[in-house]
């Protein structure tokens, strides 16, 4: 597959999209905004547009990415890829309702935003600034959905859907939802199951350091899942000053999969072939219990305390055959990890003066992680039935566990009409303790402030300014030995390292917005630094008989970038009802690499990032479509491990829709996701007899896979 041409026709239009957009609509009158912090939307706004629930509104609002992009969430237990953020913390969560955020890491305001009607809905805030009194501090942006207020309202929303496979599979989904109030009882409750069917076909080719053909390998991985959500958030106003909220969520996910490969090798006269299956099962379960209670004083001081208890259960059996000798087992590899998190957390909020306020407060949290790893191999020696009747080759039995204690101050400051600063300063205490297989217990403390100036240069540009120290969660997967990445058909276990420290980093943002009048668009800048400590990557923990690594801290790096945010409807040309969307980000960063010596990028940070796309809706005939796109900057997309280094690379990711309001005032949604076919491609180089340093080239493959077309209708009531 030939890709080094590829893309550059997406990343100029990108360019001059960003470029040439305030040219198209500046010098138009504002319409929309109340002050110089919160742009307000009230539900007339819509009423041009079909709509149905809070994310059909949203999908109209310009610049309204940056608000729902938020600050990113922290990597977490149990999450090599950052989605869990660390304790409840004051940010995270960009999305209110009615002013307070739900209490919640997985059932949270941003997951609520397809279940709430768009009939329930009295306005929408974008909130630029920061205040005493917002449940979330220090976000670039947040959105704050207004309920309505009224004695008794309840609606009925409701989404059917399925999805055509370009293997010819059609899988079904639906989701509902019921919401509403009763005096002071107001509620909640969703449910859904979305197919999540897959059908990956991949092809790899391999040739050894002198340029002779070794192998091609042809696979094909199907996946059948289905999973199924169900959660409730409830709420009820004791008082004028007393006010309680309770939320759930259950989801629960069977996701089997079958492998197919057929490997060839040329280095036998004539080239062998030979056929594997692999049967894996993927089993999830998880729960989650938040609450908060909320007192305000006479005063307008405010106390709150609030809990969140999760738990997470992953169990993962595969079992590979050899379809050439009597489907013989060959691998058993079982894994079972169970999560569990417990966080608690009371703040007391009060008004210095008339232009400052002080929020102080503790948190405890929990984090548990139970893991067993089972490897049986086809070898000499006595099988065993806990190994799936295999020779028993790797065991891991490991409790990893972390109890966090921090304390809390943000001072919130009004230094004008047009600028506010907030210091926030946090001291934590932790203790990580191992048992197991390896028995440690280790102490950690840290010291957390971060400064957020803001300026409202005019009522259309604020200036943003933040520093911040961090500290990154640990993935608790990274202390025992683990599966690898699904996909990779040649490593069966990951080593783990109890001596891994958590990550740290100071970070610096600039941001710079712009609103273009009569609600035409927005743009948005960020430039960024950061200098990272204890950086996490790939080191070496191999044994006299082994070459081994592990996740673990390979000492500083540094990472900087920017980007561009541009949203805005064409009015210029009279096409106020096209709104074209584009983003593009670039970023460098670097580190030196524990094997080579040598700087190099860090792991798969790419050079950045772009997407663009347009909705177009023509309101007078209740018909809506459009296009999206998405992919990265060729290069440094680069994973050095201690016997490989691998460069990966993708298609860009495309997504087309059609809406339209038919009989029953229900709207129709067609989709095409990827008809391009996406590929996902990797070169792989391999070193034997030591570690890519020392040893020897011995083979590089390339290899691509993709999951072909995609194409969906949803049908989407309320009542």
């Amino acid at each position: 597959m030939t890709y080094n041409n590829k893309k550059n026709t997406s990343k100029i239009f990108v360019v001059a999209c960003l470029l040439v957009s305030p040219s198209l609509i500046f010098g138009q009158e504002p319409n929309i905004s109340d002050d110089d912090a919160t742009v307000t939307y009230p539900a007339s706004y819509f009423s041009q547009y079909q709509l149905q629930s809070v994310s059909d509104m949203l999908d109209r609002i310009p610049g309204i990415n940056v608000a729902r992009q938020g600050s990113g969430n922290r990597g977490g237990p149990g999450s090599s890829q950052g989605s869990s953020r660390r304790g409840l913390g004051l940010g995270g969560d960009q999305v209110l309702i009615n002013g307070r955020r739900i209490t919640g890491k997985e059932n949270e305001g941003n997951s609520q935003l397809s279940r709430i009607p768009a009939n329930q809905v009295q306005r929408i805030e974008i909130i630029r600034g920061t205040s005493g009194e917002l449940d979330v501090r220090g976000a670039t942006q947040l959105i704050n959905i207004v309920l309505l207020e009224t004695d008794t309202r309840s609606s009925f929303t409701y989404e059917v859907n399925a999805d055509h496979l370009h293997d010819g599979e059609v899988k079904p989904g639906a989701k509902l939802s019921l919401s509403g109030q009763s005096g002071r009882f107001d509620y909640l409750i969703s449910g859904e199951t979305e197919p999540r069917w897959a059908n990956r076909k991949g092809f790899e080719s391999s040739f050894l350091a002198n340029g002779t053909k070794n192998d091609t390998v042809s696979r094909r991985t199907i996946t059948d899942q289905q999973p199924t959500t169900m959660s409730s958030n409830i709420g009820y106003q004791f008082s004028e000053n007393d006010v309680a909220h309770l939320n759930f969520q259950y989801n629960q996910n069977d996701a089997p999969e079958e492998l197919d490969r057929v490997i060839t090798d040329y280095l036998t006269s004539p080239p062998t072939i030979k056929s594997q299956f692999e049967d894996i099962s993927n089993e999830s379960d998880f729960w989650e219990l938040g609450g908060d209670y909320e007192h305000t004083f006479r005063g307008g001081n405010r106390w709150r305390g609030l809990f969140i208890i999760n738990q997470k259960k992953d169990d993962r059996t595969r079992e590979r055959f050899d379809l050439n000798d009597s489907n013989q087992k060959d691998i058993f590899l079982k894994t079972f990890n169970q999560y569990e998190e417990e966080i608690f957390r009371t703040s007391y909020s009060m008004d210095l003066s008339e232009r400052q306020d002080l929020e102080f407060g503790i948190e405890r949290a929990k984090t548990t992680l139970e893991s067993t790893l089972r490897l049986g191999l086809a070898s000499q020696g006595a099988p065993s039935s806990e190994f799936g009747n295999l020779v028993p080759s790797n065991t891991s039995n490991a409790v990893v566990e972390e109890t966090r204690h921090e304390v809390f101050a943000i001072h919130n400051w009004r230094l004008s009409d047009r600028m506010s600063l907030e210091s926030t300063i946090i001291y934590e205490e932790s203790t990580i303790r191992q048992t197991g297989d390896i028995s440690k217990e280790r102490d950690f403390s840290f010291i957390r402030p971060k400064v957020d100036y803001r300026f409202d240069i005019t009522p259309s540009l604020q200036l943003r300014a933040t520093i911040e120290k961090d500290v990154a969660q640990l993935s608790f997967n990274d202390f025992t030995a683990n599966i690898p990445p699904i996909g990779d058909d040649d490593q069966n276990t990951f080593a783990g390292n109890p001596d891994i420290r958590q990550e740290q980093s100071w970070r610096y943002d600039l941001n710079l917005e712009y609103r273009f009048n009569e609600d035409n668009g927005v743009i948005n800048t960020n430039l960024y630094y950061q200098d990272l400590e204890d950086l996490i990557d790939r080191i070496d923990v191999s044994t006299p008989t082994a070459i081994q690594s592990a996740n673990g801290n390979i000492g500083d790096g540094k990472r900087h970038g920017g980007s561009i945010d541009s949203s805005y409807r064409l009015s210029s040309f009279n096409l106020p009802q096209l709104l074209f969307t584009a983003r593009v980000e670039l970023v460098e960063g670097s580190a030196t690499d524990p094997y080579l010596n040598i700087e190099r990028p860090l792991q798969r940070q790419g050079k950045g990032n772009y997407r663009y796309g347009f909705r177009y809706d023509l309101s007078s005939q209740n018909i809506s479509y459009g296009l999206n796109f998405s992919g990265t900057f060729d290069g440094n997309q680069l994973v050095y491990d201690i016997d490989k280094v691998e460069d990966y690379y993708m298609d860009d990711f495309i997504m087309a829709f059609l809406e339209i309001q038919g009989w029953g005032g229900l709207i129709y949604r067609f989709e095409a996701t990827n008809p391009h076919e996406q590929y996902r491609c990797r070169i792989r180089t391999r070193y034997v007899g030591g570690t890519i340093a020392t040893g020897r080239l011995n083979e590089t493959e390339d290899s691509c896979s993709h999951t072909g077309e995609k194409y969906a209708i949803k049908i989407r009531g309320t009542f």
